[in-house]
């Protein structure tokens, strides 16, 4: 029994921590247009830059594995930092956007804030990303081409720092054109009207730990497990939670390994 307590303790708190996957999901999307069908987006969600066996060389490794994987989009919903992660160095957002300046997308990099964004410095943040290159979107949007056709991606700031303004980052949508809307945590997910194709979101980690037949045992919103990892589908209403990158409050993962999304958006 010690064991096999050794060899659990040494996966969840070294192993799988250290590790770095990536999957790819196919989904079928409501109000998406024949024109945009097969459109890749790549989710690098929760960062945490500095929290244990997720430093720098790590953060080089995901932005070389999420350009090998050639999205057309590449959207970063906070948690750039680490806010008291046991064992974690702490790493600048200047630091951590020079390396997110490496990321290649045709449609472009977009990153939103976390609430760890909020709780380091909003502000410093926003200007690190931004000497990069990398637009932030914080209850607003942006009209972004595709061929011959067009989308809206909107950027909602994080529902427990920001304002999260919904009516503010939708009122920036002009035509009837498809939405994409991405923030950091889902729990607005319900505040959102349907007129969004898909929202793209983090903040959980996917619980950092999925113990068999248990599930997840913490869970980081107030909807529990209905919000915890992957699609979400209510009514025509579509959401997909990233289980992200780095760890928070405890270095640990368990049967949820560190992920870059790659989603491929169809019409469903």
């Amino acid at each position: 029994m010690l064991v096999v307590a050794v060899g659990l303790g040494l996966w969840a708190f070294a192993l799988e921590p250290a590790s770095l996957t990536t999957q790819q999901h196919k989904l079928l999307i409501p109000n998406w247009s024949p024109e945009l069908s097969g459109l890749r987006v790549a989710v690098l969600a929760d960062l945490h830059v500095g929290s244990p066996f997720n430093g720098i060389s790590k953060l080089h490794r995901i932005v070389e594995l999420t350009n090998r994987l050639t999205p057309d989009l590449i959207v970063i919903p906070g948690d750039l930092v680490i806010h008291r992660v046991l064992g974690g160095s702490f790493v600048t957002p200047d630091d951590t956007a020079a390396v997110l300046a490496r990321l290649s997308a045709p449609q472009g990099v977009w990153a939103s804030l976390g609430n760890h964004d909020w709780w380091f410095d909003a502000r410093r943040t926003i200007a690190a990303l931004e000497r990069q290159k990398i637009a932030v979107l914080e209850d607003t949007a942006v009209r972004i081409q595709r061929g011959n056709a067009h989308f809206w991606l909107v950027g909602i700031s994080d529902f427990w720092e920001g304002p999260h303004d919904v009516r503010k980052a939708m009122s920036h949508v002009r035509d009837e054109a498809p939405v994409l809307v991405f923030t950091h945590n889902p729990d607005v997910f319900p505040s959102v009207s349907d007129r969004f194709s898909l929202l793209i979101a983090g903040h959980t980690h996917g619980g950092q730990v999925r113990v068999p037949l248990l599930g997840r045992p913490i869970v980081p919103s107030k909807y529990g497990q209905r919000f915890a990892f992957g699609h979400v589908v209510e009514g025509r209403r579509h959401m997909f939670v990233s289980p992200g990158l780095g760890t928070s409050i405890l270095p640990v993962r368990f049967g949820v390994p560190p992920e870059v999304t790659v989603l491929e958006l169809h019409p469903g």
